[in-house]
């Protein structure tokens, strides 16, 4: 009878601990399809919220990138325009847009440029402006959701981009003027009214912001750009005239295209010409900013844009590098200086020569630029094993190579005005 008492309750205990098995079983799969549900309705929330990335070529190569959501008629108002460097190509935006269709997938298409691409980039910037200005005007009319627009260039692509809006600005006639008698005096610069002239249109858009990323806006001509010379000017004059093999557009760049009583196309595009009102295209956008590398901007032994020319300053106006501080989020962003105007009145010393005044064409291009604000973001990859590539990482041309210019990219999307 014990025998059988034992058995019995060993029977019950077994059994017990088999319905515990199987609760336990049971529990885990339940546990198991909560988990999946969960996974279900994260993913299918997050397509709802950020619906589908779709990538739309034209027939000339360029790209449209926006967020279809799915149901729903995506109406982006805010055209962003993005311009590749010298040799580059439409891929070299690609990062950068698909990190601004993250951020703002509602409101944004991003288009990247690729009229002038590769052996294009030597036809020089005023052909290369015309084309761009076309390509957008063919965008626009693909986009009629579209109210406002912005620009983006790298490099030699800033340039392409000043001179494209110069040709598609149009003077909005229904501002009118501050009304205080319909006088508003003169600036310190000799111009009147320069932030209340009657503000213009982009293609027929409103223009937000104007970006440029490592442009030479004052040309390759100075800035000590190729250390082998060793700073002399008639070694860099004898460069410039080598400048040959980058075609038209080496001319520009170094400024050696004047002729026939013409100012070299950069100096042109310093000020309102007759058929182009350079300097007004620029003044409609509300904000302005210049991404800078402090250092290392070059390919082995050439360095591609100084520092100077891609931040609009003179050299004595550069910051210090060793003082600039780092931060957390934005690593490589060492310095940003607010948006403001030039506020000197007298030529600097080091445009002087024996007490006369000899403006130089540099400094007659940093003066008229700086008539318009310009916000400055300083850049410097110190200790990155891709400092050697700063050209190209400050915009993450490809994010395998160049992945330490992700936080620069960032810091401009994160600052985007929409």
């Amino acid at each position: 009878m014990e025998g059988d008492s034992s058995r019995v309750r060993e029977k019950e205990v077994d059994d017990a601990e088999g319905i515990k098995d199987g609760n336990e079983n049971s529990n885990n799969k339940k546990k198991q399809k909560q988990r999946q549900k969960k996974k279900k309705k994260r993913r299918s929330s997050s397509l709802v919220r950020f619906g589908c990335l779709r990538m739309e070529s034209d027939e000339n190569g360029g790209v449209d990138m926006e967020v279809e959501f799915p149901g729903d008629r995506n109406d982006p108002t805010h055209l962003v325009i993005m311009v590749n460097g010298i040799i580059g190509s439409a891929q070299n935006w690609r990062y950068a847009a698909k990190q601004f269709l993250k951020k703002y997938p509602e409101d944004v298409i991003v288009h990247c440029s690729e009229r002038n691409s590769s052996m294009l980039t030597f036809d020089g910037v005023d052909v290369m402006g015309d084309r761009l200005a076309e390509e957008v005007k063919h965008v626009r009319s693909r986009h009629p959701s579209v109210k406002k627009i912005s620009f983006v260039g790298h490099s030699l692509g800033g340039l392409v981009a000043r001179y494209a809006i110069a040709r598609l600005y149009e003077q909005d006639l229904t501002r009118e003027l501050s009304q205080t008698n319909g006088d508003c005096g003169t600036d310190h610069l000799g111009d009147s009214c320069p932030e209340n002239k009657f503000k213009g249109k982009i293609a027929g858009l409103e223009p937000i912001n104007f970006i440029t990323f490592a442009s030479p806006h004052l040309g390759s001509r100075w800035h000590k750009q190729i250390p082998l010379l060793c700073g002399s000017h008639a070694l860099e004059r004898v460069a410039a005239r080598t400048s040959w093999f980058l075609g038209r557009t080496g001319k520009h760049l170094f400024l050696t295209d004047g002729k026939e009583g013409k100012p070299p196309l950069l100096l042109q595009m310093v000020r309102d010409c007759e058929d182009l009102k350079f300097m007004s295209a620029l003044q409609s956008f509300r904000r302005r900013v210049l991404y800078a590398n402090a250092s290392f901007d070059r390919i082995l032994l050439l360095y591609i844009v100084g520092w100077s020319t891609s931040s609009l300053r003179r050299r004595n106006e550069l910051p210090k590098i060793k003082h600039l501080p780092r931060g957390d989020k934005y690593p490589h962003v060492v310095n940003v200086e607010t948006a403001k105007t030039a506020t000197l009145d007298e030529v600097p010393s080091e445009a002087k020569v024996n007490g006369q005044e000899k403006i130089n064409m540099e400094e007659e291009m940093i003066r008229s630029l700086t008539k318009v604000s310009w916000e400055r973001v300083d850049v410097y990859f110190k200790g990155s094993r891709q400092r050697l590539l700063a050209h190209v990482t400050i915009q993450v041309k490809n994010y395998w190579v160049n992945s330490d210019g992700a936080d620069v990219v960032q810091h401009m999307i994160d600052n985007f005005l929409l």
